[in-house]
């Protein structure tokens, strides 16, 4: 196929994603939130609710992290670190994982991340939102918003490699070969 020919086919691929992302947006909008718990977290500062972690803002961003020896979340949460400042200008945003608050602090540090961490350990907050089984953690993200004295979560999803969460693998679209079979690396 010539590329004027291709690109026009990918072009009306994008347009039919963007009219699927469309049909997603209405259907989140409409599904009816689940109230959840004020959850415990630990931070290096001490213990914090899940209400605490609004701030001034009426909804939440929690990725559910694996925590430093998971690679792609990893590579995931280097993506947030350029992006959550844009991101807090209308919702909290913060990453949870289940590893202790002094190793989530030396980890950050080691990668230069600037977002604010939880540690889930002790608690059931993964499981209870669907990211850790009896077959281990699942990365991906809750949404809640802050609705009078209720917390409640408006929306949901996973991760894996080459979603939306990801530019690196929609980079990697673009070349010739796809991603092939790189997957990230904690260090190269």
């Amino acid at each position: 196929m010539k590329y004027p020919d291709a690109a026009a086919q990918l072009a009306d691929y994008r347009r039919q994603i963007a009219a699927i992302r469309e049909k997603m947006r209405a259907t989140q909008a409409a599904a009816e939130p689940q109230e959840v718990s004020d959850y415990e977290f630990r931070t290096p500062e001490g213990p914090i609710r899940l209400s605490q972690l609004f701030g001034d803002h009426e909804y939440l961003i929690v990725i559910h992290n694996m925590g430093s020896s998971c690679p792609a979340c990893t590579m995931w949460a280097d993506g947030y670190n350029g992006i959550h400042h844009h991101v807090t200008t209308r919702a909290a945003f913060v990453v949870s994982s289940p590893e202790p608050p002094e190793v989530q602090r030396k980890f950050a540090a080691s990668r230069g991340w600037k977002f604010p961490m939880i540690s889930h350990a002790g608690n059931t907050f993964a499981a209870d939102m669907g990211f850790r089984s009896s077959k281990g953690w699942r990365p991906g993200v809750s949404v809640f918003q802050r609705q009078g004295g209720k917390i409640l979560r408006v929306s949901d999803t996973s991760f894996s490699p080459g979603d939306d969460f990801c530019t690196v693998y929609h980079l990697f679209d673009l070349l010739p070969g796809g991603a092939g079979d790189w997957f990230p690396k904690i260090q190269y």
